[in-house]
């Protein structure tokens, strides 16, 4: 097969057969296919998309590239959950132990922070001595023996996937429905589990900016799952601000311990126990989702879900210390509160704007070799709704260099909208997503 005869295939909106597919995606994998040739059949894909049997043979391509855990071994109905990302969604680190602690297994695999949004594994690393690179043999050992596991993607799981989407995020090939199903899927496929929760954002912070996209990529990803016999459902979330207060890598995992030792962050905390609701309904621990809400609450209030993340941070190499006491961790040099100057009704938030506020802290990538500052960040007093006084601050910027404070502070400035009128607070949760359709809440 020659590589240009099947772009030129693609580009032509003709699809690629199981062997030409399998043949171009090994071919790059192997570095038979450079990489300008992959970038130009991703282009043609972005604008022709994928039929839906096209899209799941493009799957299970990019899934048999690497090694399929086999976690059979494990009793019980082994759940992961995945997010579409957004500005300060740190859901994962809450979820993964609270999970755990209610008996379902959680095997995750997780990503790094992307362009204006953050990445659970870089949230995890602010932990001092956290390891997420652990090899298959260690995540097999971990999943076994304390029932939760969080590490990132590792050269043997979707190897394709991971070499592709490098190419796919500096060539504007990342926004495609066909694309993004089978680098999510080719993961979740690979690592191991039973079942699947898919948290699809939507919103000024999301990628998925419009809630009918969102719609669309959550059933894409649920009819993958469904023809690979993984039991997955999905939930279309707001992403309009930023989810909880905090955004920034220590101060989100601050967060996630104050949520998880029973202090209620409304709107993390909503999204947070209907996924886990979700993921102990289909690891058959609760009748249903509902059910599985209530089982998920008690676990915060009894402790366990704490205590399940001690477990975790410890057995992956972190120190439990700065768990139990956050105060004794290093603080940003300089701090800086946003005011606006004037009082209203906040009515809208650039969540995209927040995004980038938080990455000029110090607190995101802008290029994959930056380095990460884990103290940088900025804590969000005013959300949609909130009422705000001439001399009350809208957040506080967090971080180390000055000059990008002042960026910060200037991006979330105008980032706020406000109203002289009430503004009603938007939905978290917006509906449901399953193999019979969607169902708005």
């Amino acid at each position: 097969m020659i590589p240009v005869e099947l772009i030129k295939k693609k580009r032509e909106g003709e699809a690629l057969s199981p062997d030409e597919l399998q043949h171009f995606v090994n071919g790059y994998v192997n570095s038979e296919i450079p990489d300008y040739q992959m970038a130009a059949w991703l282009m043609a894909v972005y604008f022709q998309g994928m039929s839906d049997s096209e899209m799941k043979e493009f799957t299970r391509v990019m899934v048999h590239s690497g090694t399929v855990v086999d976690l059979s071994f494990i009793p019980g109905i082994k759940v992961d959950k995945h997010s579409t990302g957004g500005v300060g969604d740190k859901v994962s680190i809450i979820l993964a132990p609270l999970v755990a602690a209610c008996g379902v297994p959680v095997p995750m695999i997780s990503g790094r922070g992307l362009g204006h949004t953050g990445g659970t594994l870089d949230k995890l690393e602010s932990i001092p001595g956290f390891r997420t690179d652990l090899d298959i043999d260690a995540y097999k050992k971990t999943i076994e023996k304390i029932g939760v596991v969080m590490i990132g993607q590792t050269k043997d799981i979707a190897p394709a996937d991971k070499k592709m989407y490098a190419l796919r995020d500096v060539t504007a090939t990342v926004e495609c429905i066909p694309l993004i199903a089978g680098s999510i899927m080719s993961k979740k496929l690979s690592e191991g589990i039973d079942a699947l929760v898919l948290d699809v954002k939507t919103g000024s912070g999301a990628f998925m900016r419009e809630k009918n996209e969102a719609i669309e990529l959550a059933k894409t990803l649920i009819n993958v799952g469904d023809a690979f016999g993984i039991r997955t459902v999905g939930f279309i979330t707001d992403m309009n601000q930023p989810l909880g207060n905090a955004v920034g890598n220590w101060l989100e995992v601050e967060e996630c311990i104050r949520c998880l030792k029973g202090d209620t962050v409304q709107d993390l905390m909503e999204v947070t126990y209907r996924l886990a609701g979700a993921m102990i309904y289909l690891g058959e621990k609760a009748a249903t989702i509902e059910e599985g809400e209530s089982v998920a609450r008690e676990a915060i209030e009894s402790g366990a879900a704490y205590e399940k993340f001690l477990q975790l941070v410890n057995e992956q190499g972190g120190d439990t210390s700065y768990i139990e006491n956050p105060a004794k961790y290093k603080k940003a040099q300089y701090r800086e509160e946003v005011v606006l100057g004037m009082e209203g009704f906040v009515r809208e938030i650039d969540n995209y704007g927040i995004g980038l506020a938080g990455l000029v802290t110090g607190a995101g990538r802008r290029k994959v070799v930056d380095s990460i500052d884990y103290t940088a960040g900025i804590i969000i007093h005013k959300k949609i709704g909130d009422r705000v006084g001439k001399n009350e601050p809208i957040a506080t910027v967090y971080g180390n260099n000055r000059t990008g404070i002042e960026d910060a502070v200037h991006r979330v400035t105008k980032a706020y909208r406000l109203s002289d009128s009430d503004v009603q607070p938007p939905q978290h949760i917006y509906g449901m997503v399953d193999k019979d359709g969607y169902n708005e809440y």
